[in-house]
């Protein structure tokens, strides 16, 4: 029977020993670590800048910090507003211009570079190969071609794309919670496709959530528009039917001449009763449809220069260098391990 102590297990003075043969083969590891760090001066010589853009914007949503006067206003009008519960507000702009919908849009839209007009996906491809497989080499977005001529290999590429950049080259938060501003980075190869997405995106998120925001009080005040102006056209109509009425009917003395002058006359005040109140609600409609358009400002616009990120040498010569020899301690361990398990009891 083999007692606890007797058991093979690394101890103090195992280690101690495993240390000390390390030490013994030092020239491996300075060896090790001086072709890292040259492979790691040559790898970070290799790769091309990154250019990062800077852009902040306040955002004012109009709709629910001034609902307060909106109700009042209402309420002078003997209207009855309920204030409701907006989806749209606040850090949604964020999660909206990282969504599918607004950087697929972004990377199909068209700008000019190197003097040619390029799909910014096409040019995006153009100046890195990264998310391209051989295979998909012969995929391509020409300018021009309408989103739905798309062939499923274009949904498929466009769609990975669009992951990848999102999750690696587009960044949009809130830094302070307590104010209303907010921050967008980009990140690409190229300083110009930077700048190019950087406001094309934040113009499209703009656009997208003012519609958004503004949609169902555009629908309302619609419709009023329409309605106020067909209930002016029947007011008008009344007017001028009993002045016709009254043309023909000259001599009132009969009784039987009057009824058509008084049904006109009670057309016109009920036209004019009711051309009133939709005119007051159109009036209070416009002003909730302006109310609710939200007010983008930008602070600090995508401006050059950009920033430009490039990997340092001496800092990938001393990872390359450092990782290298930590995994050649790790298989020297594992050997030591292999061999004790070998070794009989």
């Amino acid at each position: 029977m083999v007692t606890e102590p007797d058991k093979k297990t690394i101890s103090a003075d195992s280690l101690l020993s495993f240390i000390k043969e390390l030490l013994k083969k030092w020239w491996l590891f300075v060896l090790v670590g001086l072709l890292s760090a040259i492979a790691g001066m040559f790898y970070a010589s290799t790769q091309k800048p990154v250019y990062k853009s800077h852009l902040t914007f306040a955002l004012d949503d109009a709709g629910g910090n001034n609902m307060g006067s909106f109700m009042n206003l209402a309420n002078q009008f003997g209207l009855n507003v309920s204030s409701g519960t907006d989806i749209f507000n606040g850090d949604n702009i964020l999660e909206i211009m990282k969504s599918r919908r607004m950087v697929e849009g972004v990377l199909l839209s068209i700008d000019t570079f190197e003097n040619k007009p390029y799909t910014l996906i096409e040019y995006y491809f153009h100046i890195t190969q990264k998310y391209k497989t051989p295979k998909q080499n012969d995929i391509h977005f020409p300018v021009g071609q309408p989103r739905a001529n798309f062939t499923y290999q274009q949904d498929s590429l466009l769609y990975v794309t669009y992951q990848q950049f999102s999750a690696n080259n587009l960044i949009a938060d809130r830094p302070d919670r307590k104010v209303s501003i907010y921050e967008v980075n980009v990140l690409s190869p190229n300083e110009k496709f930077t700048k190019v997405f950087t406001d094309k995106i934040v113009a499209e998120t703009n656009s997208f959530y003012i519609q958004i925001r503004t949609k169902k009080a555009k629908e309302t005040l619609e419709v009023l528009q329409k309605s106020v102006a067909k209930m002016r056209g029947d007011l008008n109509s009344s007017i001028g039917n009993k002045a016709e009425v009254q043309d023909v009917n000259i001599n009132p003395a009969f009784s039987e001449a009057i009824v058509p002058i008084q049904k006109q006359q009670t057309n016109i005040e009920v036209y004019g009763a009711a051309y009133s109140e939709m005119f007051k609600n159109l009036e209070l409609a416009r002003f909730q449809y302006l109310n609710e358009i939200p007010l983008m400002q930008i602070i600090d616009a995508a401006n050059y220069p950009m920033q430009k990120i490039k990997t340092g040498k001496i800092k990938t010569a001393i990872i390359w260098a450092f990782v290298s020899c930590l995994l050649v301690i790790f298989i020297f361990w594992i050997i030591r391990i292999v061999k004790y398990n070998k070794t009989p009891e």
